[in-house]
């Protein structure tokens, strides 16, 4: 099994690492892919080199997409490429877990249309606009999407991931 961190400079450092990680404890293949090949700072200075620029990226060697929250998603949107792998990955069915501001990468992918999600609070109005239906839980799954708020929510997030993940292989 494989996966997929999509980051930007300005990642949310627990975002990013605490899924990283458990992810790593599970056997799961990590890939960190970025627009930029530069190493990427978080927004608490914690760094990490990403594996390879998105434009050499085959979605479909990943089970799963992460997209962390902080203002990487917000930079993320901007750049065609993460938006269309993002798009890919919902259109074929495959994981995606976002938490904080990812749906912000998810709206520009026009991908949460009718959807069950949650995420930062200061953006849900944002999800709600784009069709998504917001809920203010800790982690809400819909299918193959997994999406939750902020750090507090982090443990039932990685648990959510791995039961998900465990439940296709």
């Amino acid at each position: 099994m494989k996966a997929l961190f999509l980051v930007e400079d300005g990642f949310e450092d627990l975002h990013f690492f605490c899924p990283y990680y458990r992810l790593q404890e599970e056997g799961i293949r990590v890939t960190v892919a970025s627009p930029a090949t530069h190493p990427l700072t978080g927004s608490h200075g914690y760094k990490v080199e990403p594996d390879m620029p998105i434009q050499e990226l085959n979605p479909a060697e990943y089970d799963l997409l992460i997209v962390p929250g902080g203002s990487s998603p917000e930079k993320l949107r901007q750049r065609e490429q993460a938006v269309d792998v993002t798009r890919t990955f919902m259109e074929e069915g495959r994981f995606i877990a976002m938490i904080g501001h990812a749906a912000q990468l998810l709206i520009s992918a026009g991908a949460i249309d009718g959807r069950s999600l949650t995420c930062a609070p200061g953006i849900r109005d944002d999800v709600r606009s784009a069709g998504g239906v917001y809920r203010d839980d800790g982690v809400v799954v819909d299918g193959t999407l997994i999406s939750s708020r902020h750090s507090e929510d982090l443990p039932r997030f990685c648990q959510q991931i791995i039961a998900s993940l465990g439940a296709r292989a």
